[in-house]
């Protein structure tokens, strides 16, 4: 088994911020290299990070980085990403498709851009950048395709909570799973990874719930942790599955999930549920 990420080349979609951030933090501090493709370029108003601030958090944390400036919905920026990294590292181990768009709006609110957005950034971005790495990835020792994304509960209460956002979400899973079965003889593992109970992040605070929300939810550093466990797995052993955060730490030993607490002291986030998996 890999034990560790240590000179191991992450590719990730997003990542100035949150999640994405959190999860590149914790490769870093093995060593790893870190390539951001994301569009902060520019200090946003009302959002922290950028591309640049987080390289450098993350050659602060121990690893290397390379900062691109690109948009996931373009071609030429996946190419040239995909091109960079390699050129930089000298290969691809492993890519993250964290870049992602949420809208709760109901159908009938939802505009038509924010459904196009949704669908270009989760499930065209997810699939054309797995595309773009496959080649590097089969060079790999332990190659590793992992997705933000949830497990499909097509239950009636989430296909019909928010359709726009949850057919963009679907979508970056049936592209995970369908490029683990299609490269399965490679040896790629692709996986998705979703938390139990919401993140506390600038899009939890901004555009789901606010406040009350950000009260009940969990630090990006459990995602982080999960998504670590994966990533150290064997490739060839561990693909082709739609994990739970929770549970990827349960099976690791962790037993304690407080430390995790958003806002400490609140009630165990547990009691929360995320969307999707209830």
């Amino acid at each position: 088994m890999t034990e560790t990420l240590a000179g191991k080349t992450i590719l990730m979609s997003g990542g100035s911020r949150g999640i994405g951030l959190a999860i590149a933090l914790r490769a870093a501090r093995d060593g790893a290299n870190i390539a951001l493709l994301a569009k902060t370029d520019t200090p946003h108003p009302k959002l922290e990070g950028t591309v640049h601030t987080a390289a450098q958090q993350i050659r602060d944390a121990g690893g290397q980085a390379l900062p691109i400036v690109g948009d996931v919905r373009d071609d030429d920026s996946i190419a040239e990403a995909v091109l960079t990294t390699q050129g930089e590292f000298g290969g691809i181990d492993i890519v993250v498709n964290n870049a992602s768009v949420i809208d709760l709006s109901g159908s009938l609110d939802l505009a038509a851009k924010k459904y196009d957005l949704m669908q270009d950034v989760n499930v065209r971005g997810t699939f054309l950048l797995s595309r773009a790495a496959l080649p590097m990835l089969r060079d790999a020792a332990n190659p590793h395709i992992l997705s933000l994304s949830p497990p499909l509960n097509i239950t009636p209460k989430w296909l019909g909570a928010h359709t726009g956002y949850t057919l963009a979400k679907y979508g970056m899973t049936m592209v995970t799973l369908g490029l683990a079965a299609e490269f399965a003889a490679d040896g790629i593992a692709a996986n998705t990874l979703w938390p139990r109970t919401t993140i506390a992040t600038a899009a939890v605070q901004n555009v789901i719930g606010g406040d009350a929300l950000m009260q009940v939810s969990r630090t990006p550093e459990v995602y982080a942790d999960a998504a670590y466990e994966v990533l150290i797995r064997p490739a060839r052993e561990y693909t082709g599955q739609t994990l739970v955060v929770e549970d990827v730490l349960e099976a690791a030993g962790v037993t304690d999930f407080s430390g995790y607490a958003a806002v400490p002291g609140t009630p165990d986030a547990a009691l929360y549920p995320d969307i999707f998996l209830d």
